[in-house]
């Protein structure tokens, strides 16, 4: 014991410990073996990170809240299965292929489908792993000898299942509709993967001449963000209310489009809003979503009028060729020239961008399809309502219930190759459509044999939704599925509720009429110092690697978890990872200080607690005092205020102080009193590493192997509870008010600069006089007293 090493080195230690807990099994389903069969499983299924993937601070928080519930249900006895895996990340996996094959002067287009799945799946298979292993690294106990993937057959099967019911059922159909086109990836986006962003912009005004004035009317101006647009006008609609066009109305009046020459009606709508702008709005039913619920409504023609490049096509006449920006300017130049730009203001407006590559988005109107949304949406509220699923900080559930009770029918077709495609298969004869679970062998309209599968693959988020239970084994009514489902608690941040949570929710109740987890723990996002978003932009992020590197996995997850409460965004800085690194450093050398004080030989068992001396009882009551306090705060999910408490428990009572009283009697050798406190030092040790161990594992593994009594790992120790000791209430508030007067006096002492070697007389007047008699040692010693 005296050899140990004088500073706690996490590259020498944390790897082989990790390896020591995998390949002994601790993580897998099997360990359920170590638990207790009469307690309820605990399940978490991590969110699947993109198989694009590689770790950042906010997989890094995420992660570690996931490993500290999941280890401590461990301790708790919970049989207890962290399921992990990747999602095959339709979109940003086939960027990252086409960018390859743009290094080599190809194309998927050049290649062909087949292959170029192929080269999607060789991409995967050889980087895919490339964030499970820095997972490890970071100590997460997922169970990895069952990693599974959103592409793997079973997957397949689940999601042909569901989208071949869902279509059957009415749920799922096919339509030509306005969705978010992204001309970057060439795909469509579902609402909720638009990311808006404010930016500068303008306002035109633009003159339409009517096609014969009415009461002397000449024209219209209109306003709009997006002059390239007008291409494609079919309506110019006004309030019914607005007397300013009532006259208009009334005698059916049409403008003339300029540059494209084409009659179009003015009409009256609610939607109109007669303060903004003119109060007259030009209507694109093909490039506006609200434009087109009002194209629907008065029966206008939907014209597109680009490609899926956002390049002006052959509607755009003089204009065709051009991309959106270049046909905007010269749309401009065109109505000036014509005397018909009337005005022009700064107009600052949010706009929708690709929330893969940040291409500005471009509503379009293109054949999709859809999930009905209305009909899973109330069963998915009533969940949350009734409290079968509740949300912890219960604040989300508010963005929970605004989002679903507002929900617009879900675009689920991607014009992708990397993905799972789509189960409709056409025949090549007569056009019939056969959706199923396997291509058709026989036409049943024609008789031909010919078929061809839908082109399109399905929104990767379709497939998630499906993470809790198909990653039991659903649809097979398997073991897994029956023990681990429904899971415990889904932990996860706020930026996805929209995305993932509410689509697992009415999914799991959909599939197999249970919520898919009781919990959503949300949590915040990692800024940097100044609370800015981390960013490669912005230069200002931080790499978890790098930080595991230099200061070891333990002092990062510290770093995370403290100050952390649930659903709040939180400021990372190395200030932390250095608190961090003192934590473990004292600690150590509390543990090298203890171990280094035992004997061969200690008759712990003989040790009773009439032997206990006042700081014995003081210290071993503030043990059980946060045992308590952090159960409980981990109850709530207030994984930073559990760490803080251990931490103050570890730093201030059990070094501080404890370790500093306990030094007198360890030098009276071969005494009881040396005996009583090696065994106190152990008992208050020992447990206070396993309240640590789900926090900071590497660490607290490494010490518990030290102590005595320790087993084969301290991950499948019970978790602390009560110690069945006295209760010494009476003689811990004496303690108390002693230790107060002795902070009070070394304060003094500092600011009137007395020298530590400097002894006093001291005076005391209290009202407690038994705490001050009992503690004649500890004034003599701590507070510098030649007699009181």
């Amino acid at each position: 014991m005296t050899e140990l090493p004088k500073n706690y080195d996490p590259k020498d230690l944390e790897g082989p410990i990790f390896d020591k807990w995998q390949s002994s099994g601790y993580f897998s389903r099997d360990a359920a073996g170590f638990a207790n069969p009469e307690l309820p499983p605990y399940t978490i299924v991590i969110p699947p990170p993109n198989v694009t993937g590689v770790l950042h601070m906010g997989h890094a928080l995420n992660n570690t809240l996931q490993d500290i519930l999941a280890r401590r249900a461990r301790m708790q006895g919970h049989p207890t299965r962290w399921i992990v895996g990747t999602d095959h990340a339709g979109i940003a996996t086939q960027n990252k292929v086409e960018q390859k094959l743009a290094s080599e002067g190809l194309t998927r287009f050049d290649i062909g489908r087949e292959a170029f799945v192929e080269a999607c799946w060789e991409w995967r298979n050889q980087y895919g792993s490339t964030i499970i292993e820095q997972l490890k690294g970071m100590g997460c106990s997922c169970d990895y000898n069952d990693e599974k993937f959103t592409m793997s057959p079973g997957y397949v099967r689940a999601i042909r299942r569901v989208f071949v019911k869902w279509y059957h059922n009415d749920l799922i159909y096919r339509g030509n509709r306005i969705i978010n086109w992204c001309p970057r990836c060439t795909t469509a986006l579902a609402d909720d993967e638009v990311e808006h962003a404010d930016e500068k912009g303008h306002l035109w005004y633009l003159r339409y001449p009517l096609v014969e004035p009415v009461d002397g009317c000449e024209y219209l101006v209109v306003a709009t963000t997006r002059p390239e647009t007008m291409l494609g006008d079919t309506g110019v609609a006004v309030n019914p209310n607005d007397e300013r066009y009532s006259a208009l109305i009334a005698a059916g009046a049409r403008v003339r489009l300029p540059l494209v020459d084409r009659e179009i009606p003015v009409f009256a709508d609610d939607y109109v809003d007669a303060t903004f702008g003119t109060g007259c709005v030009k209507v694109t039913p093909a490039h506006d979503p609200n434009d087109f619920d009002m194209g629907q409504r008065h029966s206008l023609d939907k014209l597109n009028v680009m490609d899926e490049s956002a390049v002006i096509n052959e509607l755009g006449g003089r204009f065709v060729g051009m991309t959106r920006e270049q046909a905007r300017e010269a749309i401009v130049v065109a109505f000036e020239e014509l005397g018909l730009l009337d005005h022009v203001e700064d107009h600052d407006h949010a706009v929708g961008h690709c929330y893969r590559c940040n291409t500005t988005i471009e509503p379009w109107l293109s054949e999709q399809w859809f999930v009905s949304m209305k009909p899973l949406a109330a069963p998915a509220i009533a969940a949350v309502r009734d409290g079968r699923v509740t949300f912890n900080p219960k604040r989300w559930e508010n963005v929970y219930f605004h989002w679903m009770e507002n929900i617009r029918d879900w675009c689920i077709s991607r014009q992708l190759w990397w993905g799972h495609r789509i189960p409709a298969y056409y025949c090549r004869s007569c056009g019939y459509m056969a959706v199923g679970r396997e291509m058709p062998d026989v036409c049943p309209q024609c008789g031909s044999t010919h078929f061809a599968q839908d082109e399109d693959t399905l929104d990767t988020w379709f497939s998630s939704a499906l993470w809790p239970f198909s990653t039991l084994g659903w649809p097979e009514e398997t073991e897994d599925l029956k023990y681990f489902y429904p899971t415990s608690v889904l932990v996860t941040g706020y930026d996805i509720i929209f995305f993932w949570v509410a689509r697992m929710i009415f999914s799991g109740i959909e599939h197999t009429g249970k919520t898919p987890f009781h919990t959503v723990f949300i949590h915040g996002i990692v800024r940097d110092e100044q609370g800015r978003k981390m960013s490669k932009s912005l230069g200002n992020g931080i790499d978890p690697l790098e930080i595991i590197d230099k200061y070891g996995a333990d002092a990062l997850r510290y770093a995370l978890v403290t100050g952390n409460a649930p659903g709040n965004d939180q400021r990372f800085s190395l200030e932390k990872i250095e608190a961090g690194r003192n934590f473990i450093n004292k600690i150590w050398n509390a543990f090298r200080f203890t171990v280094m004080n035992f004997d061969d030989e200690m008759d712990f068992a003989s040790v009773r607690a009439d032997e206990f001396a006042l700081e014995d009882r003081w210290i071993l009551s503030r043990l059980e005092d946060v045992i308590e306090e952090v159960g409980r705060n981990l109850d709530h999910y207030d994984l930073g205020v559990a760490l803080a408490k251990i931490y103050t428990f570890l730093w201030e009572s059990f070094c501080d102080w404890y370790i500093e009283l306990a030094k007198t009697r360890l030098n009276d050798r071969g005494s009881r009193g040396r005996l009583v406190t090696q065994y106190v030092l152990n008992e208050v040790l020992t447990a206070a590493m396993k309240l640590l161990h789900p926090f900071m594992p590497f660490i607290t593994e490494e010490i518990y192997q030290a102590l005595p009594g320790s087993e084969e790992t301290i991950m499948l120790q019970t978790w602390p509870g009560n110690l069945d000791m006295p209760v010494w209430e009476d003689e811990c508030a004496d303690f108390e008010k002693l230790m107060d007067y002795i902070k009070a006096v070394r304060a003094m002492r500092s600011e009137m600069n007395v020298h530590p070697a400097k002894k006093t007389t001291m005076v005391i007047e209290t009202s407690s006089p038994a705490a001050f008699e009992k503690g004649g040692a500890y004034l003599a010693r701590f507070a510098f007293a030649t007699d009181v």
